[in-house]
């Protein structure tokens, strides 16, 4: 179900939320289960932007996270159990903004306050995860691109609602040419802790040492959080920069100048491609997307083999998997008599090393494989003449008659 900008300050006043902040109390919708809220206001205050809708007396809004609120009132029991908020260790003298300072210096990575907050923040299994796209990557997603990179918990970014403010999560090095008025992204729920790692330590150093000239996006910092004025916004990455298969019911998601979230596509295991949900008053959302009409209903992603794929055990066989949650895996069945829950479960990637590098093998063609690096750092970058095609993400093509080390290797999952 869509939401459409004119029900966000009249939905508010019939649910009587209200909310805690900068000393007023204001009426609110809830976002993302909590995490953030839409304020309203019939007069100016500062730091509200006009945003008048058709059906209320409140044409002044602001979007706050929920560390920023002071009280909530009025607000339903959450449907199921929220993920972690990040957590700052008590100290007299160091607040917020001692640790948003700390989270912008690349030597303060160490700091133990900087690394207490950032251990908070934890991806558990069913955690929803979003990744910001441009139109080039949504293009790219619809047709079967799997979720890989930096990424973050929706938890943490819900506040961020317009194109002007997810900037700041782009990877893709385009931000300052595309001039939108809509933002894109990613929604899928994390089948295991272990497929994201943080990029702090030593394992990480590399990213912060790559040069402008060979990266795209903003810096790594090494401090697990998002390069920003005045986000303090903790990131992950797919552990070994590796796609993840793509989760049942994932989700593509446009963020108009309205400020709404309004679902695209959602992802359909069975069928592997992505059913169109939006309705006809927004599809012009998608004319900037390169390749993708906005009135095919259904997206195939094609059979081209997949860089990773979840496999599951039933009986005595192994079958290919889908992460189903919150309800668990099962086996990936066109019939619903067939979807049986399997009794365990493993992530399949293949690795080699090329050129003494460690890489991925995306793909297989004519004999080249398609490598993505596992930990980038300058020399990897210049050994392999690998291009960046995402922050963090770098391919190239190697004979595979070069590689070495080359193995097939399951990654189990606690069931």
């Amino acid at each position: 179900m869509n939401v459409t900008p004119q029900a966000g300050g009249a939905a508010s006043e019939r649910t009587g939320l209200r909310v805690a902040f900068g000393g007023g109390v204001y009426p609110a919708e809830e976002i993302a289960r909590g995490a953030a809220y839409e304020l309203f206001s019939a007069d100016e205050v500062p730091g509200f932007e006009w945003a008048p809708r058709s059906g209320s007396a409140l044409p002044w809004r602001r979007f706050v996270h929920v560390t920023e609120v002071t009280a909530v009132h009025g607000a339903a029991e959450p449907a199921e159990e929220p993920d972690t908020p990040l957590m700052l260790p008590a100290h007299r003298e160091r607040g917020w903004a001692q640790l948003h300072q700390l989270s912008q210096q690349p030597a303060a990575a160490g700091d133990p306050m900087l690394a207490a907050a950032r251990a908070s923040a934890v991806v558990r299994r069913g955690t929803r995860m979003v990744k910001v796209l441009s139109p080039r990557q949504l293009a790219g997603y619809v047709r079967g691109w799997l979720p890989h990179g930096f990424c973050y918990r929706e938890h943490d970014v819900a506040h961020l609602r317009t194109p002007a403010a997810t900037t700041v999560l782009r990877t893709d090095g385009e931000v300052d040419r595309d001039g939108l008025d809509v933002a894109y992204a990613l929604r899928w729920r994390a089948a295991d802790p272990g497929d994201y790692d943080v990029p702090v330590g030593e394992a990480h150093r590399g990213l912060t040492a790559l040069a402008p000239r060979d990266r795209l996006g903003p810096p790594v910092l090494g401090t697990g959080f998002v390069p920003s004025n005045a986000q303090l916004i903790p990131e992950f990455i797919t552990r070994d920069f590796a796609d993840l298969p793509m989760p049942a019911n994932a989700a593509l998601l446009a963020y108009p100048a309205e400020g709404v979230e309004v679902v695209l596509y959602t992802y359909q295991a069975e069928q592997r491609g992505w059913l169109r949900m939006v309705g006809p008053q927004w599809r012009h959302l998608l004319a900037a997307v390169p390749g993708l009409s906005p009135d095919q209903e259904y997206v195939p992603t094609g059979d081209a083999p997949r860089s990773t794929q979840l496999v599951g055990v039933h009986g005595d066989g192994e079958y290919e998997a889908v992460a189903d949650l919150p309800g668990g895996f099962r086996v990936l069945a066109m019939t619903r008599a067939a979807r049986y829950p399997v009794e365990a479960v493993a992530r399949r990637l293949r690795f080699v090393r090329w050129r003494g590098v460690p890489c991925l093998v995306l793909r297989e063609e004519a004999g080249w494989l398609r490598l993505r690096l596992r930990h980038p750092d300058p020399e990897a970058v210049l050994e392999t003449g690998a291009q960046c095609h995402d922050r963090g993400v770098y391919e190239t093509w190697a004979p595979g008659a070069e590689v070495t080390d080359d193995q097939v290797m399951d990654t189990r999952y606690a069931m």
